[in-house]
């Protein structure tokens, strides 16, 4: 049961990870008139913006977010 639900989180996030991929490039080529993924690429540079901002502590965030994706088995 623990090992199915293991598996179907894992699946949800590579998924989400597939759309937040194909958002960014969706809006990289029509810029923001894509509704269904409004403003990927802006949350994603105030993401880095805050994490640049924090010095070290955005640096360890960073890792820690890193090591959790490659932990669940998504390639980041």
């Amino acid at each position: 049961m623990i090992e199915t639900s293991k598996k179907w989180i894992a699946e949800a996030i590579e998924c989400s990870v597939l759309l937040i991929a194909l958002g960014i490039v969706l809006q990289v080529l029509f810029g923001m008139q894509v509704e269904f993924f409004d403003h990927i690429t802006q949350n994603i540079m105030n993401l880095l913006n805050q994490l640049g901002d924090n010095g070290l502590v955005g640096l360890i965030a960073l890792g820690v977010i890193l090591w959790l994706f490659r932990n669940a088995g998504i390639k980041a």
